[in-house]
């Protein structure tokens, strides 16, 4: 239990970890926002783009394995961000990164159900997911921590001994079990997935520095067009797809993979602009900004813990409120003006976190319940895939809004020549130092000004983040009819054969 939730936490940790770290990366190496995008977006593209395909290769040559390799290519990469020496480096180095976690991710839900069986399932289930959220919004707090009295560099390098000792462990105490695996794996379907994700997220991202009908736009979204498309007619056809499609004619699938999908934007992806905010604008020291999100890690614990203690809910009751819980704090926090401060945020994120902590731990185990048996790896593989895709979209949509804000509001007060390049500049955490660059008798108007455009900004993002939400729940009442405990009554309740292989029902969790 311990070996795979270390694991998990700190792959889950290094999705947000950056997000307080983003300015003091700004500074060291010179980047824009597109870079600071892509070293946040690159890691989750990576994770999502292969977990599809993971599980079954797993199968093939063993869960045990792959999870071992995942844990060691994480490690190393995690080395080769902290020595970046530019932003390209470190983009490069957070995208095998990413390949690493995929390895992590894709097997530790199989992992854990060929440990534990009955109760004790549940109650691995529930520390895993406990796991899962913390993991996600203690990130900004770890951080800021490492930011401030180390150096941005630290958020990478406390991986090593946090992993080796989960190799150890892993080595120790975790057993190595194949499933059948001897089907030909879609090779295809992994290729056109990643190129259609990648894509669409690199054309979101150039959308709003280089404009909508930009030439390499253009093309970069119809790349991801075909991309799709030759996705959809590759899993329409392969034997064994990494993604079978026909699982959508199934509405409670389709309602839980969607509100996957709203999940990480929704709740997670406007964090990174707010760390901006907070640092590049008021002027808080890492630590302080991590700690104005701590609140949202603690209601999310809280709530977490509390779920699996006191649980089974209905999944469209805990997935359907939470998603409207983090809707609520995301409106609540979409009331900043240029005197706000970082305490007008922890209420919103208290409540993000309540919901935060009834979806996470819900979630797989309702797509479990939603699908054949034989088909469980598959959809415990796509709801994480969708979480990860839905935090890179979320983090490419929003980086457009909030540019396209600022630069609004810029334009609107006439005092600035260069609306755009200012915009690009403020929203790539140079703040200070346009308004430093500013005339000494103006400078008071200007940071006003800055302050005012800012929050104006993420007021949208928050807005269209609780719009998310909402939508995600609603959807889910709509849609989703699985009852609580279903995934149990789903499973048959046969252990591992006395020959050491799987029985269908391992398998299939």
């Amino acid at each position: 239990m311990i070996a795979i939730c270390l694991g998990t936490f700190m792959l889950l940790v290094d999705v947000t970890i950056v997000t307080v770290a983003l300015p003091a990366m700004a500074a060291d190496l010179g980047t824009t926002l597109a870079d600071l995008q892509w070293v946040v977006d690159i890691y989750a593209l990576a994770l999502a783009s292969l977990l599809l395909g993971v599980g079954s290769r797993a199968d093939r040559i063993g869960r045990k394995k792959v999870y071992l390799v995942g844990l060691i290519v994480f490690t190393a990469a995690s080395v080769a961000c902290a020595v970046a020496p530019n932003a390209g480096v470190l983009i490069g180095a957070r995208a095998v990164q990413g390949m690493g976690a995929a390895g992590m991710f894709g097997t530790t839900i199989a992992l854990l159900g060929m440990h534990y069986s009955g109760r004790d399932r549940g109650v691995a289930f529930a520390v895993w997911g406990a796991t899962n959220s913390v993991a996600a919004a203690a990130g900004p707090m770890v951080g800021g921590l490492l930011t401030q009295y180390l150096d941005w560099r630290w958020i990478f390098f406390v991986n090593l001994p946090v992993c080796l000792v989960a190799v150890v462990m892993t080595l120790r105490s975790v057993r190595e079990v194949k499933g059948e695996g001897r089907q030909r794996t879609d090779v295809l379907g992994m290729v056109t997935f990643t190129v259609a994700s990648g894509a669409l997220t690199f054309g979101l991202i150039r959308a709003h520095s280089d404009g909508w009908t930009a030439s390499f736009t253009l093309a970069l979204f119809a790349a991801a067009a075909v991309a799709l498309t030759l996705f959809v007619v590759v899993e329409t056809r392969h034997e064994h797809p990494i993604l079978d499609l026909s699982l959508f004619r199934r509405p409670s699938f389709t309602g839980i993979m969607i509100s996957a999908l709203f999940l990480q934007g929704a709740a997670f992806a406007y964090l990174l602009f707010e760390s901006l905010w907070m640092q590049s604008v008021l002027g808080y020291e890492p630590v302080e900004a991590g700690l104005y999100i701590l609140p949202m890690c603690a209601s999310a614990f809280v709530v977490s813990a509390l779920a699996g203690r006191f649980g089974p809910w209905s999944p469209r009751a805990s997935i359907g409120g939470g998603l409207a819980l983090i809707a609520l704090g995301s409106g609540m926090q979409a009331t900043l003006d240029a005197g706000s401060s970082g305490g007008s945020l922890v209420a919103g994120l208290v409540v993000s976190g309540l919901g935060v902590g009834l979806v996470t731990p819900s979630l797989s185990a309702a797509a479990l319940a939603t699908v054949p048996p034989e088909r469980g790896g598959m959809a415990g593989g796509a709801v994480n895939t969708f979480r990860q895709l839905g935090f890179a979209l979320g983090i490419a949509v929003f980086g457009v809004i909030f540019q396209s804000r600022i630069e609004s509001v810029l334009k609107a007060d006439g005092s600035v020549p260069d609306p755009h390049g200012t915009a690009v500049a403020l929203s790539g955490g140079q703040a200070r130092s346009i308004v430093a660059g500013w005339p000494e008798g103006d400078r008071a108007e200007m940071a006003h000004l800055v302050r005012e455009a800012f929050a104006s900004g993420l007021n949208a993002v928050l807005v269209v983040a609780a719009a998310l939400g909402a939508a995600a729940s609603l959807l889910v009442v709509a849609t989703v009819r699985v009852p609580a405990g279903g995934a149990e009554q789903r499973r048959p309740q046969r252990g591992a054969s006395p020959h050491g292989h799987e029985t269908r029902a391992d398998a299939a969790l």
